[in-house]
Parts: C-alpha cells; sequence; structure tokens
C-alpha cells in the first residue's frame, strides 16, 4: 500500500508558490537589467575615462538614454567644458559583447558606430569608420595649456578601420585617424584664423603621430610615437619674423622659444 507523506502533500502544495517567486526575482533582475536608469551609466563613466568624462542631466536607461556630455582636465582639475546639446546613445547586447551607437546634435552628421567584444583575458573597441566635426572650445576643458591658449575653431575627426585591443593588460592599436583643426584662434594671439593643421595617428606594433600645417601664419610640425602607454612627441611651432608680436605670447606658452620658434616636447 502506497505511504501517502505529509511532507509530500506540503511539498507540492508549495511548489506553485515557490515558482511564482523564483519567476518573481528573474523579473525583478531583468527590470533592474533592462531598464537601468542612465545615471548608473553616468556613475561609471569617470572612472572609466579617469574622469576625463562626464555625464550630466540624464534621461533614459543605461541602454537607451542621453545626456550632457563634459569633458575636463581628468581627476583633481577644475576645468571643464560642455558640448553643446546633448549626446543620445544606444547600446545593445552582441553575441561576443555590445553595439553602440552615440549621436550628437551638434557634431555626428551620422551616428558614430561601435563595438565592443569582451573576453576573460581579451577585449576589443572596433569603431565603424566615420567622420565628425567638435567644436575646438571643448579643448579648454582638459586644462593646462588648453584652459590659457581658449581656442577656437573645428575640430574634424575620420577614423579608418580603427581597433583598441587590450590583451592580458596590454595594449594594441591598429587602423588610424586624422584629425584636422580648421581655421583655428587663440585668445593669445590677434590673428584670426591662425591656420588650420592635421594630425594622423597610425596604430601597429609602434603607434605613430604626425602634425603638419595645412595653411596659416602659425607652422605647426612634428612627430611622435606611444613607447608602452606613454606618447613621446617633438615638435616645433614657428612665423615668420613680421609676425612675432602677434603671436609672442602664445609661442611663449605652447613650447621652449628659440627666437621665433618655440620647440614642443612631450614625454
Amino acid at each position: 500500500m502506497p505511504v501517502n507523506s505529509g511532507f509530500g502533500r506540503h511539498a507540492m502544495a508549495s511548489a506553485p508558490w515557490g515558482w511564482a517567486l523564483l519567476g518573481s526575482v528573474l523579473g525583478l533582475l531583468a527590470a533592474l537589467v533592462f531598464y537601468a536608469p542612465a545615471a548608473w551609466l553616468a556613475a561609471a563613466l569617470p572612472g572609466v575615462s579617469q574622469n576625463m568624462l562626464q555625464l550630466q542631466d540624464t534621461r533614459g536607461t543605461v541602454w537607451t538614454g542621453s545626456a550632457r556630455l563634459i569633458v575636463t582636465g581628468g581627476t583633481g582639475s577644475r576645468d571643464a567644458a560642455a558640448l553643446p546639446g546633448r549626446i543620445d546613445w544606444r547600446i545593445r547586447p552582441a553575441w561576443t559583447g555590445l553595439k553602440v551607437s552615440l549621436n550628437a546634435a551638434c557634431c555626428t552628421p551620422a551616428p558614430l558606430q561601435a563595438r565592443l567584444s569582451l573576453g576573460l583575458q581579451t577585449q576589443k573597441l572596433i569603431l565603424v569608420n566615420a567622420v565628425s566635426q567638435w567644436p575646438a572650445e571643448l579643448l579648454a576643458g582638459l586644462g593646462t595649456p588648453f584652459n590659457t591658449l581658449q581656442t577656437a575653431g573645428t575640430l574634424s575627426l575620420s577614423t579608418q578601420q580603427l581597433e583598441i585591443s587590450r590583451f592580458n593588460g596590454q595594449l594594441s592599436v591598429a587602423g588610424s585617424a586624422q584629425l584636422q583643426a580648421l581655421d583655428m584662434a587663440s585668445r593669445l594671439s590677434t590673428v584670426r584664423p591662425m591656420g588650420s593643421y592635421q594630425l594622423v595617428f597610425s596604430g601597429g606594433a609602434v603607434p605613430a603621430l604626425s602634425l603638419s600645417t595645412l595653411s596659416g601664419a602659425l607652422k605647426l610640425s612634428g612627430n611622435g610615437n606611444w613607447v608602452s602607454t606613454r606618447l613621446r612627441f617633438s615638435g616645433t611651432a614657428s612665423v615668420e619674423p613680421e609676425l612675432l608680436g602677434a603671436f609672442t605670447n602664445l609661442l611663449n606658452i605652447i613650447g621652449r622659444r628659440q627666437g621665433a620658434q618655440s620647440i614642443i616636447t612631450l614625454g
């Protein structure tokens, strides 16, 4: 004769409640993940960017939201500059990581697209080829010497097959990027604009940087490379002798003066 235990009856009776409780917990966790407020992203960004990027007045969620972007000189800096208008983002899970779309009404003719792959030992950021234009006034937020130069103009950025990888803590970069600083001006010079310039970044075993002048009275040139994570750069800034009076203060700030030119060294 089968034995009908009280424990069995209790388990059968309580099972629906157990499943309901488990479903509620899973639903709550899903809600926390999919409806996480954009403020969570704002709280995480300073740590990732060494406090050089901040989000203010966030709206929406981590996955679809908007905010005001603030550029700063990093931890301890009192300098900051805000991007005009708001930025909008869209983040979606992908097979091995995340797909990210970023749009700024002031600066991106089409949304910037990126793919982030996340592994135990390897992380990779792949930027889809794009062109964007940013106000040079943002540079003042980076602190010295840009807060003194107070630049104005347009920064046109284009990327080509740019990939940034991290494997076992080591960074590597492939592809290239080109930054054109167009019709640049500074409060330290009466010549407006001073000129237009091009900065080219090339990835590889030893990522390299080159600076050249497209046009203008102020001539800039130089070359550099990254050794580990440190940039080493050397270049010059010069003007014709008859224009020295209009550029003296600027040449004193950006490098070590040698007559009508300044020697620029970093690293």
